[in-house]
């Protein structure tokens, strides 16, 4: 649930009051149930869970010609956990590269967070990344030495394929926000008025 927890988190923090037809429907518009296996049932379970866990407060919405009686906002302990998830799933390689669905979770609220800081995490990212090649290139070049079938070598040249591609990227995103691209949660805003 940890993606599905950060997205419904987020959602919720980004309208400020949401009822779970407006998460559902925004996620669904994001297509989250691709790229993060974010069903349905479980946006439903996850604004429940949160709730129950103090990290958002249900309030009464008034009677509409939709079925939810009840919005969510976000709490302050909510916010805590939410930025807590952000920057921890930013920073995070542990999942395999076929599971990515925490990382990219975290990187669809990646303005919420400070420039300086998403640059920080991104950077440390890149050193965990290079390290994770590296452990991927020595299991690739010695594998059959310790015992493992030949043909086993294609799933770590697989694993190398998504390092590079994931390093490659990463270091692209800093680029991107080094030179001020995307506005995050720390630039001036600007308003319109002179």
């Amino acid at each position: 649930m940890p993606a599905t927890r950060l997205l419904v988190l987020g959602v919720v923090r980004m309208y400020g009051r949401a009822h779970g037809y407006q998460v559902r429907r925004e996620l669904l518009s994001w297509s989250a149930e691709r790229w993060a296996n974010v069903q349905p049932g479980s946006i439903y379970h996850a604004l429940k869970r949160l709730a129950s866990e103090d990290l958002l407060q249900q309030v009464e919405t008034t009677p509409g010609k939709g079925p939810d009686r009840f919005a969510y906002t976000l709490t302050d302990a909510g916010e805590r956990d939410f930025q807590r998830e952000l920057q921890q799933r930013i920073a995070d390689v542990t999942s395999s590269p076929a599971d990515a669905s925490a990382f990219t979770a975290a990187l669809v609220f990646i303005t919420a967070l400070p420039r300086k800081l998403a640059l920080e995490l991104l950077e440390y990212r890149v050193t965990q990344l290079e390290g994770q090649r590296a452990n991927v290139a020595t299991v690739l070049d010695k594998g059959s030495d310790w015992g493992h079938p030949a043909h086993v070598n294609e799933l770590y040249r697989l694993w190398l394929g998504h390092c590079d591609a994931d390093l490659t990227w990463t270091r692209e995103l800093v680029e991107r926000l080094r030179s001020g691209e995307y506005v995050m949660a720390d630039d001036p805003t600007d308003t319109g008025h002179s």
